[in-house]
């Protein structure tokens, strides 16, 4: 009879198992998209032109790229102090909390507890009937109320058998990678910025110089229309235009040093610091000249430019998400053991083996009906996975545009500067014809401001063309990748 019972206990364990099996065999599977973008990458950046691979300057290190001591020493500190930078450090050591998180599941929790309390059962319920029937020793009844003192270790362990805590790591590793890649990108905007409005300033400061160069032209005019007025070669409407031409000048004077100001305090706003003066100099502005940047092939922004690595781990990072999601359909194995010492009494905890308490407990269970949250769980983690693969498309995408942009945007730059300086040149030269031909009476005041005008508008023009020439080779320096290392 005992054996029929066991032979009818192991069919049942069988059949729940293999409907277990069963019922997993019917996950869904993921969604697999075709990765197009990456795919499709042009070979060069232009396709008349060959690129060198060997050449590329998102590989030079900043410090090497970077030539002005004092633009070098405001990078450093911002290194050192940006808020956003250290913000993003720390968001590296949460994801490094998430990936010992994760490994941590792969081996048994073991815990140590104590515990005391005391039951008083029925006396006309079995277990009450039970315990005053029985003697503890002989001669000597169970205790009513019953006391329980206990004290051990208890071990709960989930076994990986389909590798899912596993995928779970691998899956908070991949984030945790994302997120220095993320830090790396932090890096390279930071440089870029501050690089940025290193030479804004820069710009500002040459501006201010050319405003103050116009205000003693200004005045000196105003003072041979006096001249001329007196002696009546002028009238009064040429001296009050002059006088109107110096009051603009030195209110724009005061706007352009309100601007220094600004633009001196966004700089400190980088290095984590309160407003104080931004050690440069000036002098040297309008002409250096800008670096030579090698442009390299396209498919080396994969592994310069980090955006596109932290947009590939995060890539990664969800479709083990969604590996991870998938096995919770599979049945788990759950092993629980407990092991310890039990007794009414707690002078009979030191009784060995009587008090000694153990139990272990294996458990195989796999959802069978009413799996919509795992199924939303899993839809949710597909979603993601196609929204990362579009992400990281659109990074690889945006990035080459960049590229291409400002390359086109160099060249351009550089034609605009070149005929920037030609038109400076010609009208600093009419300014000096329009002045000499003003003491002769030979033009009137009005040839005079629109000369003046014109020759102040070209010059701020070039010292922002200049700004512009700069700026852009640090753009594509970060465009490329560079900045970070």
């Amino acid at each position: 009879m005992n054996t029929m019972e066991n032979l009818k206990t192991k069919s049942i364990i069988t059949a729940i198992a293999l409907s277990l099996v069963v019922a997993s065999c019917k996950a869904p599977m993921a969604t697999v998209i075709k990765d197009e973008v990456k795919t499709n990458i042009p070979q060069n950046f232009q396709q008349e032109e060959q690129q060198d691979a060997n050449n590329n300057s998102g590989t030079t290190p900043w410090r090497q790229f970077f030539t002005d001591p004092n633009l070098v020493s405001l990078i450093e500190t911002a290194l050192k102090n940006n808020q956003e930078l250290l913000i993003t450090l720390q968001e590296i050591e949460i994801a490094k909390s998430g990936v010992l998180a994760k490994k941590g599941r792969l081996t048994p929790m073991v815990s140590a507890g104590i515990g005391a309390g005391v039951r008083k059962a029925g006396r006309y319920t079995s277990e009450g009937a039970g315990d005053a029937t029985t003697e503890i020793e002989p001669g000597k009844s169970i205790p009513d109320p019953l006391g329980n003192f206990e004290g051990g270790l208890t071990a709960n362990w989930e076994i990986d058998i389909w590798k899912k805590l596993r995928t779970e790591k691998e899956s908070a590793v991949a984030h945790y990678l994302s997120t220095v890649e993320g830090k790396n990108f932090v890096l390279s905007n930071l440089i870029e910025e501050v690089a940025n409005n290193y030479y804004d300033l820069l710009a500002l400061d040459n501006q201010l110089d050319i405003i103050q160069q116009y205000i003693k032209l200004q005045q000196k005019a105003l003072e041979i229309s006096k001249i001329q007025k007196e002696a009546a070669a002028a009238t009064e409407l040429a001296v009050k235009k002059f006088q109107a031409e110096l009051a603009k000048s030195k209110a724009s004077e005061y706007t352009i040093r309100q601007s220094i100001t600004e633009k001196e305090n966004q700089i400190n706003a980088l290095l984590g610091r309160y407003p104080q003066t931004i050690v440069r100099t000036k002098e040297s502005f309008m002409s250096t000249i800008p670096q030579t940047v090698y442009t390299g092939i396209p498919s080396q922004l994969l592994a310069n430019r980090p955006d596109i690595k932290q947009a590939e781990f995060e890539l990664k990072s969800s479709k083990l998400d969604v590996e991870a999601a998938r096995k919770e359909f599979y049945p788990s194995l759950e092993i629980s053991a407990t092991l310890g010492l039990e007794a009414f009494k707690p002078s009979y905890l030191v009784k060995l083996p009587e008090s000694i308490a153990s139990s272990l407990v294996g458990e195989l269970a796999g959802p069978l009906i009413n799996k919509s949250a795992i199924k939303a769980n899993f839809q949710a983690a597909d979603a993601k996975q196609i929204q990362a693969l579009y992400e990281y498309d659109k990074t690889i995408l945006n990035a080459y545009l960049d590229v291409a942009n400002l390359m086109s945007k160099v060249k351009n730059i550089d034609q605009y500067y070149q005929l920037k300086s030609q038109e400076t040149k010609a009208l600093d030269e009419s300014i000096d014809i329009a002045n000499q031909l003003f003491r002769n009476s030979r033009a009137d005041y009005l040839e005079v401001l629109l000369n003046q005008r014109d020759a102040l508008d070209a010059k701020m023009e070039l010292v922002e063309a200049k700004q512009k020439q700069l700026s852009t080779v640090v753009d594509i320096y970060k465009s490329l990748g560079g900045g970070w290392k």
